[in-house]
């Protein structure tokens, strides 16, 4: 959504830059955004120690790209220790940063710690959600500068022309049938002994499934992604008549393809975030998104096959498909950035720049 009185300058970085991850920059530059500056932070391997690393280089190349463009306010969305990077280099050099999706909880990633990390960084808070929103506030943040928006996933699903059930199957090389699930999953960061776990459980309960169609993403760049993505390789090279592995899909394809699956499976906080309000279910898998506000059209269960098997044959049952029509999406159904955009035009930055503690015990 363009504005005459905000010039956006994007910088983009992480696994948006990695052929790995699926050179999702191409699709920025498709789409004909201008890009201000790329910062490649990510190395040939992802262990705890890279990644950490890689978020030392994110905070080199965003001083480096804030002391060259001067934004007067830096914009991060969620929950990445990309995101991180950029509002603690924001804050040390004074530029107000607005963070969007804070106040939300995912106690299994480690992302649970950035984003309340970002959260006191930042000035202006745009969350999804009220107790979000309460959240925040209960964090020490002046309820003056939160303010209830909704999700960003499902305001771009409102602004976007979804593509027929043709194209999706032309563009990805795939038929969409009754029994075709969109899987993704991600390595579980906070407190897991083996952050593919999950993955080979999945993929276990998948493969016994025989009569199902899988279109894969790959994982994100966190420590084991890359040992995921290659599992999820394998799964496919094995049964390519019934299974597709897509690097990254892009806005338009991801939520057209939402459209006709029959629902979602792995620990994406897409399930719980966009897919309730196309009414299809998703089957979240551990504890990476635990915490967060769900629909009655998510289905939780264990990190083990035997529950995935169990979640995958309530997931196509008559009783709950039947319920899906119903279910509603805690995140709203659209109209955030309209929001987002008044609040940014409104502000005055310059007073941003002082942040007290907004003691709740006291107010």
């Amino acid at each position: 959504m363009e504005d005459e009185q905000l010039e956006l300058q994007l910088i983009v970085t992480g696994s948006h830059l990695s052929a790995d991850f699926g050179m999702s920059v191409q699709e920025i530059e498709a789409a004909g955004i201008p890009i201000a500056r790329r910062i490649d932070i990510l190395d040939a391997s992802d262990t705890p120690a890279d990644v950490a690393k890689a978020a030392g280089r994110g905070m080199i190349g965003f001083a480096d790209a804030l002391s060259e463009l001067g934004p007067d306010v830096v914009v991060v969305l969620g929950d990445r220790y990309e995101a991180l990077a950029a509002a603690f280099s924001s804050t040390v050099m004074g530029i107000p940063v607005a963070h969007l999706h804070g106040g939300e909880v995912t106690e299994g990633s480690s992302d649970d710690s950035f984003r309340h990390a970002i959260t006191k960084l930042a000035s202006l808070h745009f969350v999804a959600a009220e107790p979000y929103q309460a959240r925040v506030v209960q964090m020490g943040e002046n309820p003056d500068r939160v303010f209830l928006v909704g999700g960003l996933g499902v305001d771009a699903m409102t602004r976007l022309p979804l593509l027929s059930r043709e194209d999706v199957e032309r563009r990805l090389g795939f038929s969409i049938d009754s029994r075709t699930l969109l899987a993704t999953i991600h390595p579980a960061t906070a407190g897991a002994e083996d952050s593919g776990l999950e993955c080979v459980e999945m993929l276990a309960a998948l493969e016994e499934a025989s009569d199902l169609r899988i279109v894969f993403t790959l994982a994100n760049a966190d420590a084991g992604g890359r040992d995921i993505n290659e599992k999820i390789k394998a799964f496919v090279e094995r049964y390519p008549d019934r299974s597709i592995c897509c690097p990254s899909l892009g806005s338009q394809l991801y939520f057209s393809c939402l459209q006709f699956v029959k629902g979602l499976i792995g620990n994406s906080s897409s399930g719980l975030l966009e897919a309730p309000s196309f009414h299809i279910g998703t089957i979240n898998i551990g504890p990476r998104q635990k915490g967060r506000l769900r629909s009655a059209s998510v289905i939780d269960c264990a990190s083990d096959r035997a529950s995935i098997r169990e979640a995958l044959s309530r997931l196509f049952s008559v009783e709950f498909q039947n319920a899906l029509a119903s279910a509603s999406n805690p995140y709203g159904d659209g109209g955030a950035t309209s929001k987002i955009l008044s609040v940014l035009k409104a502000a005055n930055l310059g007073k941003l720049r002082a942040k007290s503690f907004y003691d709740i015990l006291e107010a």
